[in-house]
């Protein structure tokens, strides 16, 4: 397993935008705008920041069987899955630590404050209505965690009914059912869906835990969202809960993890707009086997946003954040080993905009914990578009993690590691060039080049003791290029990415990280509708625990057959060349294997 790692400060936001707030819990329908860069809608094509939007429509047309397998086709994204499907499934953005990315569910951060990250295993593709990954710093605007970028998903909007029911290789068999009513100005929606896989072994003999047993998954998942007008304000609610139970060779666990919030926004003024957001997200871990143990991670926060027009082209926001978290861990052996909680607020501002062919964003913000005392945060980006077609942009931020609970306070039980309530936030600063161009209609390319230092990292290395420590300094550099096509009846695309990630102390390459990485697709479709795709991955040897897994190269094949109605056939093959491929030291990966699904998607 990675490190232990974070579980940070606050969520709140701001930054810049011509336009007025979005509800944090509603799902964005305009093509091409994304809200996570900056806390506010803004046209992808003038924000000064790496930003891929991942639409529904973009999420069907792929055929992902699950969330990690989507995110790991997307540049500077690596992922590190033990096991099968339901496995333990981190993501790393552009090197960093999987603390180093904020995770979020309809504007709710929803990382653990225990180990500090997200398992990605358990939110189904089928609960997702839109995703937005923002790569670099964003702690000027969001706090905590967010040093290598966002990943912020938008849950399903079930305004009009739907229907899956799949079944696949290794004993997959799954539905899930949306429905919704209401119109323009209120409305009330529900999705629900089951999955089980019988799976196979976690392990291989490379691991000091391997028994050849099948290692299953179940999940259950259910989510509700409603929305109303209070005159000229708009009121949403929307909550997700999902329950899992994984199995591994030395035992099982059940997760259990639910988000939701409450939004109050609209006009306060001619040239005034507001947004009041309550979250709350929490996450229940038992594990039984030989060492039996659980955890349970509560998190809840109020942020307040206030955007003011400025002259003819700028806008300024202004915001306050609150957030609360607890932690509770247990094993058999020790009983309670700790039960914590934190508190914290933040005060943030942000002013930007566009004039004439060039564009600014600054933002500053100061957290103040409880616990860790204070940091503060700033972004400068500045962009120039000489045409409708380019924009050429350079940003420079800082960003912070908070240490999570288990680096704060889990106990030395006997294993000569113990966490250090005196740690102290880790640090980094981050420079970025980048481009954004349209050569002619349907294409699209951007690069990015980027370079980030990180100072007080935490690791279990304090002399004499392994005790948690602010000692590790790391540097990530590089860059990231993009291309996509959309025609009437061919699309295709794909991204490069190259990374150099060192952790100074050593010189190594940091774990589980490839230096080179690849995605490419290519899809057709025909006259009568039939579409059909082929997908292909690269990624290289990476540095690991126990070895170093060699590259591999995957591909993949996709169809799409409508039969009437809004009814669809799909199908998928995966690993169509059956290649033994290792993604971390000790643990199984798929062979050849497919999923078959019947689709239904009613009219909005």
């Amino acid at each position: 397993m990675s490190p232990l790692f974070r579980s940070g400060a606050l969520r709140a936001a701001i930054l810049v935008s011509l336009s007025t707030p979005v509800l944090a819990g509603e799902a964005l329908t305009l093509d091409a705008v994304q809200v996570s860069a900056g806390r506010v809608e803004r046209p992808v094509g003038e924000t000064l920041a790496s930003v891929t939007v991942l639409t529904r429509e973009d999420i069907e047309a792929s055929q992902a069987p699950d969330l990690a397998d989507l995110l790991a086709r997307q540049a500077g994204v690596d992922l590190a899955r033990t096991g099968g499907p339901g496995s333990a499934t981190t993501v790393f953005l552009r090197g960093g630590n999987a603390p180093h990315t904020l995770v979020m569910v309809d504007g709710v951060r929803v990382s653990s404050t225990g180990q500090g990250v997200f398992d990605f295993a358990h939110l189904p593709v089928e609960q997702i209505e839109r995703i937005e990954i923002v790569r670099g710093p964003r702690a000027a605007i969001w706090g905590s965690d967010a040093i290598a970028g966002v990943i912020h998903i938008f849950t399903r909007d079930p305004s009009a009914s739907s229907l899956r029911l799949l079944g696949g290789s290794y004993g997959r068999l799954g539905a899930s059912a949306a429905t919704g009513l209401g119109d323009q100005d209120r409305g009330l929606g529900v999705s629900a869906g089951w999955q089980r896989l019988r799976g196979f072994s976690a392990t291989n003999a490379g691991s000091w835990a391997f028994d050849p047993d099948d290692d299953g998954y179940r999940n259950r998942n259910l989510s509700l969202r409603g929305r109303t007008a209070l005159g000229n304000q708009r009121l949403a609610f929307q909550a997700l809960a999902t329950d899992a139970d994984v199995e591994f060779d030395q035992g099982t666990t059940r997760a259990r993890n639910s988000s939701g919030g409450l939004t109050l926004g609209g006009a306060l003024g001619a040239r005034w707009t507001h947004q009041l957001s309550l979250g709350h997200a929490r996450e229940d871990l038992d594990t039984v086997s030989g060492y039996s143990n659980s955890f349970r991670s509560r998190r809840t926060s109020l942020d307040w946003i206030n955007t003011l027009a400025v002259g003819s082209a700028g806008s300024l926001n202004l915001g306050l954040g609150w957030q609360d978290e607890e932690g509770v861990s247990a094993n058999v052996f020790d009983g309670q080993t700790f039960a914590r909680n934190r508190s914290s607020r933040a005060a943030f501002a942000g002013y930007g905009g566009r004039f004439g062919a060039h564009l600014l964003d600054l933002s500053l913000r100061h957290d103040h914990s409880n616990q860790f005392g204070g940091a503060t945060t700033a972004n400068a980006a500045w962009g120039w578009a000489p045409s409708e077609a380019l924009l050429l942009r350079l940003g420079w931020g800082e960003g912070f993690r908070a240490p999570n609970f288990n680096e704060l306070y889990y106990p030395d039980t006997g294993y000569g590691y113990a966490g250090n309530p005196g740690l102290r936030p880790e640090r980094s600063e981050t420079w970025e060039a980048g481009l954004a161009w349209t050569p002619a209609a349907g294409h699209r390319v951007d690069l990015s080049l980027y370079h980030t230092r990180v100072r007080d990292l935490v690791a279990f290395a304090a002399p004499g003791t392994n005790n948690a420590i602010n000692i590790n300094r790391a540097h990530m550099d590089g860059a990231e290029l993009e291309y996509r096509f959309d025609g009437r009846a061919w699309r295709w695309g794909g991204n490069l990415a190259w990374l150099d990630s060192e952790d100074e102390a050593t010189g190594l390459a940091l774990l589980r990280r490839a230096r080179h990485k690849a995605h490419v697709d290519l899809g057709y479709r025909f006259a009568g509708g039939l579409e059909l795709a082929i997908d292909g991955d690269y990624v290289s040897s990476r540095r690991d625990v126990g070895g170093n897994p060699a590259a591999y190269a995957l591909a993949h094949l996709r169809l799409a057959w409508p039969l009437g109605e809004g009814w669809r056939l799909e199908a998928r093959i995966e690993n169509l060349g059956d290649r033994d491929y290792t993604v971390v030291q000790g643990f199984n990966t798929p062979g050849r294997s497919g999923v078959l699904s019947v689709v239904w998607n009613g009219k909005h």
